[in-house]
């Protein structure tokens, strides 16, 4: 079992960063993939970008390719989000969420992962 804690999020002007932190324990030892996806209301969840935990590789949806950053600390077991000029359409709750099966490149399937966290808001006001 893993379990992911996101924190970090709130409310933003139009333009403005936040950076979300994903904190993961358990069986962390196994974690292959880690991604971030965001659900808006009235809309279906939807990825954002993956990054590959072992080697740091990363991938991006094209929507905010260039304005966030995925990273994360391995010591510490942590996912982060760096947001940056961030835009109205950027509000929803966003997710993290581990795949403990092997993979060599950034998963961007939701089904494809194994556990998720309970999602933090961000509201971004215009």
């Amino acid at each position: 079992q893993v379990q992911l804690v996101e924190s970090g999020g709130g409310l933003v002007q139009d333009g403005g960063s936040l950076r979300l932190s994903c904190a993961a324990s358990g069986r962390t030892f196994s974690t292959y993939n880690m991604g971030w996806f965001r659900q808006a209301p009235g809309k279906e969840r939807e990825f954002v970008g993956a990054i590959v935990w072992s080697v740091g590789s990363t991938y991006y949806v094209d929507s905010v390719r260039g304005r966030f950053t995925i990273s994360r600390d391995i010591a510490k077991n942590t996912l982060y989000l760096q947001m940056n000029s961030l835009k109205p359409e950027d509000t929803a709750v966003y997710y993290c969420a581990s795949r403990q099966r092997p993979t060599v490149v950034p998963i961007s399937l939701a089904r494809e992962y194994d556990y998720w966290g309970q999602g933090t808001q961000v509201t971004v006001s215009s």
